[in-house]
């Protein structure tokens, strides 16, 4: 049976609505692994253009988030390009993500997050640690075979 018109509309209106939530609200994911999966499930997506990690709030501990912000102020006052130099959730510039996993484990207000995938055909691993904040689950870190976002940013 095919759907009215106006089932049709409404399937559209939902999915727009869907598409166009902002990220904030998935920021504040129950769960570590919810919290992850939001951040990498668009990757997925032919054409995204990757998560706005320059507006760190919504996914960093709010003292990667303020480095992040300052350095990226100051890479812009000397009109140069900044530390962070690539997306940090995919460690690249460029991508085209297949295979994704993501494992979890968590306690008391700490978690971390085991992200695999395929970047253009090749394997990557991340290592996400998480923090609970009062706004929801944030990273404390990002660690992959190219070192550590806090290490980048010369933060303990």
């Amino acid at each position: 049976m095919r759907p009215t018109h106006a089932v049709v509309l409404e399937r559209r209106f939902l999915v727009g609505l869907l598409l166009a939530a902002p990220f904030g609200a998935a920021a504040q994911e129950k769960t570590p692994r919810a919290f992850v999966e939001n951040i990498y499930r668009p990757y997925q997506t032919k054409g995204f253009k990757g998560q706005p990690y320059w507006k760190p709030a919504p996914f960093f501990a709010p003292d990667l988030a303020a480095a992040i912000e300052r350095d990226a102020a100051q890479a812009k006052q000397r009109k140069e390009v900044p530390v962070l130099d690539g997306d940090p959730f995919v460690d690249a510039q460029d991508w085209e993500i297949s295979d994704l996993l993501i494992a979890t484990s968590d306690g008391d207000g700490k978690a971390q997050a085991a992200v695999t995938f395929k970047n253009l055909g090749e394997p990557k691993a991340l290592a996400l640690l998480l923090i609970r904040t009062p706004q929801g689950w944030r990273i404390a870190d990002i660690v992959s075979a190219n070192g550590s976002l806090r290490a980048l940013y010369k933060l303990r």
